[in-house]
């Protein structure tokens, strides 16, 4: 250790700060510590990706901070509450005159990084609706083309390449090839997916790889595939480890498989239930056929027998006589109207012969007319030499006024 000179009488306020922090660097021990404790006042700052927290126990706290460039490498999200294990250094900061811890690593206390990690994608994705059965789409019946996403060497591929060409050879396999685990798996497994869906090339795909500890299986937990299979727009199977094994490609799948060999023979049909099933179907329209042709076929006959198809005449001889019957309705109808009509002309006729002022003259009367052709009504209406017209039924007479004499 450094021999330190012994410390003066007076110093200031930076002095001291540089002193302790000199005694701090100084010490082994506080420039690689780990520290036990509970994260508080956690804060995550956007801008600069650097987490602030302190983490306290029952006796007391110690301020904390971890930079950008090892926050990237945690799997987790530190949250308030949560009980950790930080390995750091331990610095003085002079201006402020507080020593603090600078985070390089941090791991749960006590429940494993990655499975924290896991839980917290569950969880948030959960709440997005992700997982959701009604946005799941069904797998098709018979799919032709099917598209597996795999290692190409391991056991997986070849487990389903065997089941397919036992159940249903009539299927075509189509391989992505792609890393199963390690940092570089998610990326090539996200590109299968999106080549996938948008060649839409196959019917539905496979994903998968087989059994393995928390880390190998660590790939399909990556949010990045989640979403991309979530998004998929063909029908994806995820068959990811053993029967117990569940990731989050397991929850956001339209469908889970234990195992990639049950996968494929969720995807597939067998081939001989599949012909039992297409005989049975064959069968029983064949019987409905059969059925409706036989009912067809007595309908037929019925209509045949009757009289009308073999003699037409009993159709016209009847439409024959109802036309006659129809003409005669017409005819006395028609009849009766006019007679109806010429009686009510008849009426106006006599009352138009009774008012008609020809009629009058008929019966010897004149009507009388002055040099203009008004009627004469009064005697008032000439004078002595006038000249008048004075029209009879047959013709007219005109004649010079002599006299005129009113009544007394």
């Amino acid at each position: 250790m450094e021999d330190f000179s012994p410390i003066p009488m007076t110093m200031t306020v930076t002095e001291l700060n540089k002193y302790v922090k000199a005694m701090l660097d100084a010490n082994p021990v506080f420039g690689d510590i780990y520290v036990k404790g509970e994260i508080s006042n956690f804060t995550n700052h956007y801008k600069t990706g650097h987490f602030y927290f302190t983490l306290k126990d029952e006796g007391g706290n110690l301020r904390a901070i971890m930079f950008r460039s090892n926050t990237q490498k945690l799997v987790f999200k530190p949250e308030n509450g949560m009980k950790v294990i930080c390995r750091g250094r331990i610095e003085v900061f002079v201006r402020e005159g507080q020593y603090q811890l600078y985070v390089n690593s941090m791991q749960p206390d006590g429940v494993g990084a990655l499975y924290i990690a896991y839980e917290q994608l569950l969880s948030k994705l959960r709440a997005e609706g992700l997982f959701d059965e009604s946005r799941k789409r069904p797998l098709p019946k018979i799919p032709t083309r099917v598209g597996i996403i795999t290692s190409p060497t391991g056991a997986a591929v070849r487990d389903m390449i065997n089941i397919s060409g036992r159940r249903f050879p009539l299927a075509k396999l189509i391989l992505y090839p792609a890393l199963v685990q390690g940092p570089d798996a998610p990326p090539q497994l996200i590109a299968g997916i999106e080549y996938f869906s948008r060649t839409h090339s196959v019917d539905v795909v496979i994903i998968g790889r087989g059994g393995g500890s928390i880390e190998d299986l660590w790939a399909f937990n990556d949010e990045g595939l989640a979403r991309a299979i979530a998004a998929s727009t063909v029908p994806v199977i995820s068959a990811v480890g053993h029967e117990t094994d569940y990731t989050v490609c397991d929850y956001v799948a339209d469908r889970r498989a234990p195992t990639p060999s049950a996968a494929a023979e969720i995807a597939l049909p067998e081939a001989g239930e599949l012909r039992r099933r297409l005989g049975n179907i064959i069968k029983h329209n064949s019987l409905a056929l059969e059925k409706l042709a036989s009912s067809k076929r007595r309908r037929l006959e019925a209509l045949s027998s009757r009289r009308c198809l073999s003699d037409p005449h009993v159709i016209t001889d009847e439409r024959r006589m109802l036309t006659v019957s129809l003409t005669d309705k017409l005819s006395a109808a028609s009849r009766a109207k006019t007679d109806k009509n010429r009686v009510l002309l008849s009426g106006i006729a006599g009352k138009l012969s009774a008012l008609d002022p020809l009629a009058v003259l008929s019966r010897g009367y004149f009507a009388v007319y002055d040099g203009e052709g008004a009627v004469i009504k009064s005697v008032g209406d000439v004078s002595v030499g006038d000249t008048v017209t004075m029209r009879a039924s047959d013709g007219e007479i005109k004649a010079e006024v002599k006299e005129t004499k009113g009544r007394s």
